[in-house]
Formats: C-alpha cells, structure tokens, sequence
C-alpha cells in the first residue's frame, strides 16, 4: 500500500503574519476521504552557537504558547525568499550580539509534522565575534552562556523544554564525542 494522500481540495482558514492555516480534504490509502488542518510556516533557522571558551549561547524568553520563560538557542524565522543561512547568520545577530567568523549548516528536520510544513535548518557558529544585540521590537531577551555539561544536566532535569534545542545540544555534544 502507497503511504501518500492525494489532496482533494483545500480550503485557506486563516492568513496571518506568521501563519497560516488550511484545511485539506484527501484521499487516504485505502481510498476513504477524510480532512487535514495544516499549519503552513515559512521555516525557521536555529544555531548552537560556541563562543571562543566553549560555552553555548541561550537565550532566555518568555513564549506565550507554551505560557513560561523558555531557554533556547538562538532561532528565528525564515522572510519570504530568504537564504536559510543568511537568515542564521542575522538572527544570531539579532538575539544575541555575536557574528560568527564560521557557519554550517548541520540537519533539516520538521518541527511537527503531524500538522505543520515548518522545517527547522540547524547551524552551527563558531569564532564568535561580539557587535551589537539588536532584537525584534517584540522580543525581551537574555543572553546566557552555558557549558555543555550545565546543559546536558539541564536538559536531564527538563529545565529546557525547547524541542529545537535538545536536537541542537545534542548534535552537538555528539559531535564533540561527548558519551550522551
């Protein structure tokens, strides 16, 4: 059996400015019609960014979906037509005051498929160098620098919650050979 479902028709619910959704009628393997609400995002770019004694950059932020302050790795999202790199080296930037004097990209993963297109382009920064913080009118941010072990036990202790920076930390710490 083809794991695929054609789409039937679809329907734009909701357009705003940094989703949208739609709902999709499709067809399903065993040939029964049945609907899928799809959250369309632009993507997003994420970096574990190590600065020149080892640490890695957080920042601290208040994110009403999930109600608390959440501690995450620099990240932001992609503008229409934009370089997933270029995007990684402004939000960086951005968030935290560093420009890296090296970049790469690591993985591509989706961030919820079960009913969001958002990929996620994982980056790696190093050879920091510190400018000038300049974050969206909307954000409130703290810089923290955190060793890899202070992370891998707070990781442990669930005091970082963010998806996207469990997957940075620990590609990370494995590329390190860390034993994880």
């Amino acid at each position: 059996m083809e794991q695929k479902e054609p789409t039937v028709s679809t329907k734009k619910v909701f357009e705003g400015k940094i989703i949208n959704l739609r709902v999709d009628e499709v067809r399903l393997p065993n040939g029964k019609i049945t609907t899928r609400e799809i959250v369309e995002h632009p993507g997003g770019v994420s970096i574990v960014a190590v600065t020149n004694d080892g640490k890695i950059l957080l920042v601290k932020q208040y994110r009403k979906p999930a109600e608390e302050v959440l501690l995450e790795i620099p990240a932001g999202k992609l503008e229409k037509g934009e370089d997933p790199l270029e995007c990684a080296k402004r939000e960086l930037s951005e968030e935290t005051g560093y420009e890296a004097g090296h970049i790469e990209h690591l993985i591509t993963f989706y961030t919820t498929p079960g009913f969001s297109n958002e990929k996620m382009y994982l980056y790696f920064a190093k050879d920091l160098k510190k400018s000038k913080i300049h974050p969206d009118e909307d954000e409130f941010l703290e810089v923290g620098e955190y060793s890899p072990e202070e992370l891998w036990k707070m990781i442990l202790e669930n005091k970082i919650k963010d998806s996207k920076t469990i997957i940075g930390v620990l590609y990370y710490l494995k590329m390190r050979n860390e034993k994880i």
